[in-house]
């Protein structure tokens, strides 16, 4: 059982990750080709909480359409058997 939860947890870290990464580069395109200058400029304005805000709302919305599948997707289940 805690096997399975530690993997749960692994996979939905992964996920965050992976939106965080997309959404860092979506919203910051200098990221990539200079990324030093991007850090410089996170440090003065000291916004260092806003990439994990906006990576959680899109988490959370994604994780409850994700739910809302996979309830639908059980009940369709059951009524075909």
């Amino acid at each position: 059982m805690l096997d399975k939860l530690k993997l749960v947890v692994k996979k939905e870290f992964l996920y965050y990750f992976i939106i965080f990464v997309v959404l860092a580069l979506i919203m910051h395109s200098d990221l990539l080709s200079n990324p030093s200058s991007r850090l410089e400029n996170m440090q003065e304005k000291e916004n260092y909480f806003h990439p994990f805000l906006y990576s959680f709302i899109v988490y959370t919305v994604i994780l409850i359409l994700r739910t809302i599948i996979n309830f639908t997707s059980k009940i369709f289940e059951k009524k075909s058997k």
